[in-house]
């Protein structure tokens, strides 16, 4: 099995486990067997149904081994994602599980609104926003759904409960990036 196959099918056995209590994930043999498990690594879940949202949760710092932080986000995104309801059995047959595995977030700097224009990738750059005590991120893959610069930064704002015109205010900017593994 391949490494991407193996973190999805990590994944997905993390969330049947709530629902079937035969299905069990195996740590020792898979961090005995696949090393690359236990290096830490910062990783996203997300879930979709049908080509929408229906649950994303993840680590922006890699502060636990790749296998647990998996095990953890796939969970959460099922079970614990503010935005909806508990994952249901029959969804969990209709879902697509996209996994992305982080790059260490790096500060960008950046003189006024202009100069981050020029300086974030879509679709490259992961973009953490923080601000008065507040945070939000956004995972390159929503450069998809709002490929408009000033969009995407106002969404970003709304989402860390912001009023866009905080943009004025300079909030720090860190980017990171992601490598995409998502089931067929």
């Amino acid at each position: 099995m391949d490494k991407n196959s193996l973190l999805l099918k990590i994944a997905r056995d993390a969330i049947e486990s709530n629902f079937n209590p035969e299905v069990k994930i195996d740590k020792e043999f898979l961090l005995s067997n696949f090393s690359f498990l236990n290096e830490k690594q910062a990783t996203f879940v997300t879930l979709t149904i049908n080509g929408k949202l229906r649950g994303c949760i993840g680590s922006l710092i890699a502060h636990r081994i790749l296998l647990d932080d998996l095990i953890y986000n796939a969970k959460a995104a099922a079970f614990d994602d503010p935005r909806f309801n508990s994952l249901s059995f029959s969804e969990f047959n209709e879902i697509k599980i996209e996994i992305s595995l982080l790059t260490a977030p790096e500060i960008l700097e950046y003189k006024d609104f202009e100069d981050l224009k020029k300086k974030l990738i879509p679709n490259k750059h992961g973009v953490i926003l923080e601000l008065n005590g507040k945070r939000a991120t956004f995972l390159p893959q929503v450069w998809e759904q709002l490929p408009e610069f000033n969009a995407f930064m106002v969404h970003l704002c709304q989402k860390a409960g912001l009023n866009p015109s905080s943009l004025s205010a300079l909030p720090k900017i860190q980017t990171y990036e992601v490598i995409k593994i998502e089931e067929e």
